[in-house]
């Protein structure tokens, strides 16, 4: 996973610095000018320019207070386009270089409701759905006190749902395809959950996706 996240996060900077490219006629501007462009970027939806400019604030000005600013700006302008993975890398690099006790709960509340919110389809991306329940377990253990804590401990409930209907569809499959072992193993989790004598409505999956999600 370290590995993965690594080529993740290359991946991300060598995109955001190919899109600096395009500013090659702009620089040595002060950090008041290119956040008022990643402002007015953000506004127009052009959030490859955004990224750009970004770019270009923090090679210009590495210690300018503006610089947190528009990390947090730009994680949540990617986490409403619905790019999350965009929006978690600034919420990183904002925690690696401005985490504190103040900001942290804030922070990591904000990657943990990116990851849900990453989540526009009923089994899908299994790992990421168990990546996130960790993360919220950790969160709720952290700061238990923090204002964000009610809303994680919600998601964390929805999150645990759809691992179990998850686990639903994974033994049922077993069961189809004959491997009654890992279909066994599945049988006792579900048997074992907190969520088996719940009342919970499934969710509905339209009748184009059910071929593919429940088969």
């Amino acid at each position: 996973m370290k590995i993965a996240n690594v080529l993740i996060v290359a991946s991300l900077m060598a995109f955001i610095s190919g899109c600096a490219s395009k500013e090659k006629d702009v620089f040595n501007m002060p950090a008041t000018y290119w956040y008022g462009e990643i402002t007015k970027e953000i506004k127009n939806q052009d959030l490859e320019k955004a990224d750009s400019l970004y770019t270009s604030l923090a090679s210009e000005h590495v210690e300018s207070p503006l610089l947190p600013e528009a990390m947090l700006m730009l994680a949540n302008a990617h986490s409403q386009d619905e790019e999350y993975l965009l929006a978690n890398f600034y919420l990183d690099e904002y925690l690696r270089r401005y985490g504190n006790k103040e900001n942290a709960d804030h922070v990591r509340f904000m990657k943990i409701k990116a990851n849900y919110e990453a989540f526009p389809n009923p089994n899908r991306n299994q790992q990421l759905l168990l990546d996130t329940i960790v993360q919220t377990k950790d969160f709720l253990v952290r700061y238990p006190d923090s204002k964000f804590a009610p809303l994680a401990q919600t998601i964390l409930v929805r999150l645990q749902m759809g691992e179990y209907f998850l686990d639903e569809n994974i033994q049922s499959l077993y069961a189809r395809i004959d491997k009654p072992e890992a279909a066994k193993l599945y049988e006792e989790k579900l048997n074992n959950s907190s969520l088996k004598e719940a009342k919970i409505i499934e969710p509905n999956i339209p009748w184009y996706r059910s071929w593919f999600e429940k088969q």
